[in-house]
C-alpha cells in the first residue's frame, strides 16, 4: 500500500507507513517502506534513521546512495561525499552506482562547485545510446547543471535527449526545454471562459442598444401622437 501511494499522495502513505512500522518495526521491508515515505515527504532525518535499520536487517547496500541523499537534505553534503568514497559504493549494482553518481553531483552543487557537478555526471552511461531505467534523469540533470553553469545551448541539447529516454514522463524535461525555447503554453480552457465572456458582453453591448432603440421609437410614438391632437385642436 506505501509503496502504491508515495508518487500519487505522500502524505497518505507516510500515514500508512507509521502504522505499519506499529504493527511490525522488526521486519526490514516495513522499515525500508517507513524511510521511503518519509524521503518523499522530505522529512530526511526521519528517513534517515529508517533506512539505517533497514540495512542493519538485511546487511544490504542497495539504500547507501538514498541514504547520501538524505544527509544532503539534511544539508550535510559533505557527509553525503565522503558516503560517495566508502566500500560500499563498489558493491552497487549499475543502477546503484548511477543513483550515487547523481547523488554526488547534486552534493557539489550544494556546494556550489556547478564544474565538479557537471564533470561527476560525464560518464559512460550518460554518452550510452541505450535506454535505461536511470537514463533520462542522468541526462536531465546533466542538462540542469548545464544550464546552471550558463551553458545554454549544451542545456538544451540535453534536455532534448532526456525527452527522448523519458517515456513515463518522470522528469519535466518538455517543459524546461519549451521555456528555453521561449515557447508559452496557453490552457485551452481559460481561453474558452476568455471568448465566452467576449461573447456574453457583445450580447450585452447588443442588448442595450435593442434596448434604447425601443425607447427611441416609444418617443417618437408619443410625439406624433401629440401632433395629431394639435392637429385635431
Amino acid at each position: 500500500m506505501v509503496a502504491k501511494l508515495i508518487d500519487e499522495d505522500p502524505e497518505q502513505a507516510y500515514e500508512y507507513a507509521k502504522i505499519a512500522l506499529r504493527l511490525a518495526s522488526r521486519v526490514a521491508a516495513v522499515r525500508e517502506a517507513a524511510g521511503f515515505a518519509a524521503y518523499a515527504n522530505q522529512k530526511f532525518s526521519e528517513a534517515l534513521a529508517e533506512f539505517r535499520a533497514a540495512r542493519r536487517m538485511t546487511g544490504g547496500v542497495e539504500l547507501w546512495p538514498v541514504m547520501a541523499d538524505c544527509e544532503r537534505g539534511l544539508g550535510r553534503p559533505e557527509k553525503a561525499l565522503d558516503m560517495a568514497g566508502a566500500p560500499e559504493v563498489h558493491k552497487l549494482d549499475k543502477a546503484g552506482q548511477v543513483e550515487m553518481r547523481l547523488v554526488v553531483a547534486g552534493a557539489r552543487r550544494d556546494m556550489g562547485q556547478i564544474d565538479a557537478a557537471i564533470v561527476t555526471l560525464q560518464s559512460p552511461e550518460l554518452a550510452s545510446n541505450s535506454v535505461q531505467p536511470w537514463t533520462a534523469r542522468l541526462r536531465y540533470a546533466y542538462a540542469d547543471a548545464l544550464l546552471a553553469a550558463e551553458r545554454e545551448d549544451e542545456a538544451r541539447e540535453w534536455f532534448a535527449k532526456a525527452i527522448e529516454a523519458d517515456r513515463d514522463g518522470s522528469t519535466d524535461a518538455s517543459d524546461r526545454l519549451a521555456e528555453l525555447e521561449g515557447v508559452e503554453f496557453v490552457d485551452a480552457l481559460q481561453v474558452d471562459d476568455s471568448d465566452a465572456s467576449d461573447a456574453s458582453g457583445d450580447s450585452g453591448d447588443s442588448d442595450a442598444v435593442d434596448s434604447e432603440d425601443v425607447v427611441a421609437l416609444e418617443a417618437d410614438a408619443d410625439a406624433g401622437t401629440d401632433v395629431v391632437d394639435r392637429d385635431k385642436d
